[in-house]
């Protein structure tokens, strides 16, 4: 699964990699460890608007919950049951684009994990990149405040990154140049079960 993750470019860089603006860049700043059950806002760029940068909370509360609890349970949403899970079967359509540079998984040293080994995921040249995700508009019963969430899509570990995070085996859907349009179009989701992108593990 994916629970940290890192942000660590200027806005300018990540402006110009996708063509986009944010639409507070204020509210931007550059992390090395972004912790997934702090459900904090990080940046995104959703289906609706693919030239405007936002920033979404991590944890997807879907349109129904009475509360934002259930947001702990969904930092992530398995590519497999999307269809199934009555948390993200109604916004399936409703893609993002969550910007990162690196993110981070334990493996573990023996078989109980005991011992484990945590490690740094990024592109060779530590290029910006995405996580394929999906995202949720919700009401604030007793504010009123529109809260915009999402999950993390994942899916079952290519060879390397199953060598990474043996335990789970799981690896966050993850996207380049040539395939965030089609993710953000609603391109069918078996087109994104495997993923084939060169990766570099650095034990930190």
């Amino acid at each position: 699964m994916c629970f940290h993750s890192k942000l660590s470019k200027k806005a300018q860089d990540i402006e110009s990699r996708f063509n986009a603006k944010f639409n507070n860049i204020k509210q931007y700043a550059a992390r090395d460890s972004i912790n997934g059950f702090s459900f904090p806002r990080t940046p995104v760029i959703a289906n609706r608007e693919s030239d405007v940068i936002k920033h979404f909370s991590w944890g997807l509360i879907p349109f129904w919950a009475k509360d934002n609890s259930i947001r702990k349970y969904t930092l992530n949403a398995k590519i497999e049951t999307l269809h199934e899970k009555p948390s993200f079967r109604n916004v399936i359509d409703n893609r993002c684009l969550i910007i990162t540079d690196g993110f981070y998984e334990w493996q573990w040293l023996d078989p109980k994990g005991k011992r484990k080994q945590k490690h740094l995921i990024t592109f060779p040249d530590n290029q910006l990149f995405t996580f394929g995700g999906i995202w949720s508009e919700w009401v604030d019963k007793e504010t009123g405040e529109i809260v915009n969430s999402y999950s993390i899509v994942t899916t079952e570990a290519n060879a390397f990154m199953a060598e990474i995070h043996n335990s789970k085996k799981r690896m966050p859907v993850i996207l380049t140049k040539e395939n965030e349009t089609s993710w953000l179009r609603g391109e069918a989701l078996n087109a994104f079960k495997h993923i084939e992108v060169d990766l570099l593990a650095k034990a930190v």
